[in-house]
């Protein structure tokens, strides 16, 4: 029997942004899920297992990547953070919350940074 394709669980306040990452990612053969951070909440999926989960760290919003990513740590404890920025290096703030990082604009590395943040997982 066939597995099933990996969830990626794409966080981001601009639901273009999740669109775009949404084609990229079921590209490669991963199953993107898409939550939008509004103004002081987020808008979760309504249920499934997520196995990475890709977080914007620049958000129009209320709420901090740093809030957002321990909202993450709550309902899918065991899911990598990935933090995606248009910055060079992480964030010091995300630090304590990530477990990867991808400045955007790096599709290649983002794929691959998903494979292994996956087969770690698994």
């Amino acid at each position: 029997m066939a597995s099933l394709p990996p969830n990626v669980l794409i966080i981001d306040d601009d639901p273009l942004h999740i669109t775009l990452y949404t084609w990229m990612i079921r590209r490669e053969g991963f199953n993107p899920v898409g939550a939008v951070v509004h103004s002081n909440a987020v808008e979760w999926p309504e249920k499934g297992e997520i196995d990475v989960v890709l977080l914007d760290y620049r958000l129009n919003s209320a709420l901090t990547a740093p809030q957002v990513a321990r909202m993450v740590r709550e309902r899918y404890p065991t899911a990598p953070i990935l933090v995606l920025s248009e910055m060079p290096w992480l964030p010091d703030d995300m630090r304590p919350h990530a477990d990867g990082f991808i400045s955007k604009g790096e599709p290649a590395h983002l794929m691959k940074a998903l494979a292994g943040a996956i087969a770690a997982g698994r």
